[in-house]
């Protein structure tokens, strides 16, 4: 507990023609026409002021070490090991298996799950399934769950938001197919052990690792012949877009549904991999459990199983596919020149072509999101793709 006493001490595109002027630390700041220096300046404010509130904020939970979140608790046990990396921890979030059993039995497999595995310098983070169903890894609170730990381990542990890892296995493995398709953007790897996907998709998996290990005696559920087909699907994922979807799929000959540990060789594999948090190209698969953002897609109006494919090339942003008519792109200075021309264009037809100017409003709800300093945009651009002239008219 001693750990953390030390801590208590659109269309929205902000134009060229706007001057809408807000009070920040008693200066007169233009909203509109942030300097890439200035953008970051406040970005490191921004995040130093949000850690400090959540570090007095959250210091409870993390001492008595559980969440509350809409009359929903998780508990959750830490493990360290090794010494910190200059750049920060990595962070391994490790489900338990167990499921529709008694509450003993989902007790019993969070406690084993904490003496599972060891990494070399690292920190494992085991939680306790809020709940005792078959689903309980894949449940909508799950999401906010793991967002809320993560902004709690990069504050109070210096947990390096590029190094953040999934693992799970039977009923926990489940969970990683289902969260690695919808939270592909906090992770930089993942690995599911003796799971089943049930109705998950692969699709949003192209930027990060990922690796599915099975017995092949492991037939409850057709969960080794599902394995198989998964990997048959990710192989041809990565033949038709060769820079995504690295994957690594092992069926263990002779295993049933315990491997006898064969598959901690998921931990070495996952660890090779750093998240990039601004990739050049997007696959946001909707899930029937939606989000609000994706990297540097926003939608504020999710819709269950919907599908974007965006990709940016120099100065322009190509729509590749969409299923839904209006979503938002956020962008940096690590991203792309703004202080440039940005042009967008839907199936070769330019939609938008201006300057987005970085702006306070977009930085802060980046940080307040996430709480993720690695991930934070400075500007954005609505579109609407059912109505060309919105892409343009409401820049000004």
């Amino acid at each position: 507990m001693c750990r953390y006493t030390s801590f208590f001490i659109v269309i929205l595109l902000f134009s060229c023609n706007t001057s809408k002027k807000i009070k920040k630390d008693n200066q007169l700041i233009n909203e509109s026409s942030l300097t890439e220096i200035e953008a970051i300046k406040i970005k490191d404010k921004t995040y130093r002021n949000y850690r400090e509130n959540l570090l007095v904020d959250r210091l409870n939970e993390m001492e008595k070490r559980t969440i509350n979140i809409n009359n929903r608790e998780m508990k959750f046990d830490l493990k360290f090991f090794g010494d910190k990396p200059i750049s920060g921890w990595k962070l391994y979030f490790q489900l338990h298996g167990g499921g529709g059993v008694p509450d003993s039995i989902n007790e019993k497999e969070w406690i084993r799950n904490q003496t599972l595995h060891k990494v070399k310098d690292g920190i494992i983070l085991i939680p306790r399934s809020p709940t005792n169903t078959w689903n309980m890894w894949h449940q909508a609170h799950i999401d906010s769950f793991l967002n809320h730990l993560i902004q709690n381990m990069i504050a109070f542990h210096d947990v390096n938001p590029n190094r953040i890892y999934l693992m799970g296995r039977s009923a926990g493995g489940d969970g990683v197919y289902q969260l690695s398709n919808r939270m592909a953007d906090r992770f930089a790897a993942t690995a599911t052990m003796a799971g089943h996907p049930n109705d998950a998709s692969p699709l949003g998996l192209r930027n990060i690792g990922f690796t599915i290990h099975m017995g092949a005696k492991d037939t409850a559920y057709n969960r080794n012949e599902v394995a198989i087909e998964w990997g048959e699907k990710l192989k041809s994922l990565k033949d038709d877009d060769p820079n995504g979807y690295s994957h690594w799929v092992q069926i263990y000959k002779e295993k049933g549904h315990w491997v006898d540990g064969l598959d901690s060789s998921a931990i070495g594999y996952i660890t090779q991999f750093n998240r990039n948090p601004y990739p050049k190209k997007v696959v946001w698969k909707q899930d029937d459990v939606t989000q609000d953002r994706f990297y540097w897609l926003r939608s504020n109006d999710p819709i269950e199983n919907s599908l974007i494919i965006v990709s940016i090339n120099d100065q322009t942003i190509t729509i590749e596919e969409t299923t839904i008519p209006e979503f938002i792109i956020m962008l940096n200075d690590d991203m792309i020149d703004m202080d440039k021309r940005i042009i967008v264009k839907y199936k070769e037809i330019e939609i938008f072509s201006n300057i987005v100017l970085r702006n306070v409003d977009t930085i802060e709800k980046s940080i307040q999101e996430y709480g993720d300093y690695k991930s934070v945009y400075s500007g954005e651009i609505f579109i609407s793709i059912n109505n060309e002239k919105d892409n343009q008219m409401k820049m000004k």
